[in-house]
């Protein structure tokens, strides 16, 4: 018999849509189930010691109640604070998301690049390591954004970004000293890809976005090479921690995504 068992996505809301649409490509057969926490929804403004907690309990509570074959954290706060914690916890194959700074890096013309990503992700180490490692001859600006978190959910939820909010959001990179430069920007949470056409329309002028997406789909691919699947095309399941008016509204928008069944944990 096919092996039924998920990859499972976990996100604080429905930014790491962008993480499963990629892997949705290359495995369209995966059982997919897509959990949002949206009881802890924003993580970029909590603390570190509040989602270190969190986020291995929460999943150790997935992983039961699931038994996905993989986890997939899509979400850079979460990955660079609890990554670690969690694959200690769990006998399960883990996969974080990390900021794209490499090939950010490697695309660079002008040697100058932007992590737009939330305040909790751009001031971990880990990025500090990941810009020595891979960007050590670039300028690395850095900006964290609640706003547009909340804008990109909003979006999914049906309502169109506001241009000048968008604007006055990449401005925190772009008014940064040699911001002129910039040629390269690392969505650095997976809720900004869901804003990048919107973005790339207000940015005073013509840069790339990159982001972990694509990536984190051909790992999984790897790590799942030689599985077997259910035959029929796969169709997923999205699975709030809290349900509530504005987890009901993203239906359609999940729907889009292949889950076409929405839950409460």
């Amino acid at each position: 018999m096919a092996d039924s068992r998920p990859i499972l996505f976990f996100d604080s809301g429905v930014g790491g849509l962008s993480v499963l649409a990629p892997t949705a490509k290359l495995l369209p057969h995966a059982p997919l189930v897509y959990v949002a926490d949206s009881a802890g929804f924003p993580y970029g403004t909590r603390s570190e010691a509040e989602i270190a907690a969190r986020v291995p309990a929460l999943l150790g509570r997935l992983a039961e109640r699931y038994d996905p074959r993989l986890i997939v954290i899509a979400c850079n706060t979460a990955s660079t604070i609890a990554l670690q914690h969690v694959r200690a916890a769990l006998d399960v194959p883990i996969v974080g998301t990390v900021p794209a700074i490499k090939p950010a890096a490697e695309q660079s013309r002008t040697r100058v690049i932007g992590v737009l990503g939330t305040k909790a992700t751009v001031r971990q180490p880990y990025v500090d390591d990941l810009a020595r490692r891979f960007g050590d001859d670039c300028t690395v600006l850095r900006y964290g954004s609640a706003a547009l978190v909340e804008i990109a959910e909003a979006k999914l939820g049906g309502h169109n970004p506001d241009p000048e909010r968008l604007r006055a959001e990449l401005d925190g990179l772009f008014m940064q000293a040699q911001g002129d430069r910039l040629d390269m920007i690392v969505n650095a949470c997976t809720h900004f890809p869901l804003l990048e056409d919107e973005m790339a329309a207000v940015a005073p002028h013509r840069v790339t976005f990159v982001d972990g997406g694509p990536g984190i789909a051909r790992r999984v691919q790897h790590l799942l090479e030689g599985q077997t699947w259910p035959d029929e095309h796969a169709s997923g399941r999205a699975v709030f921690t809290k349900r509530t008016a504005h987890t009901d509204a993203l239906a359609p928008a999940l729907a889009r995504f292949g889950l076409s069944a929405t839950e409460s944990l």
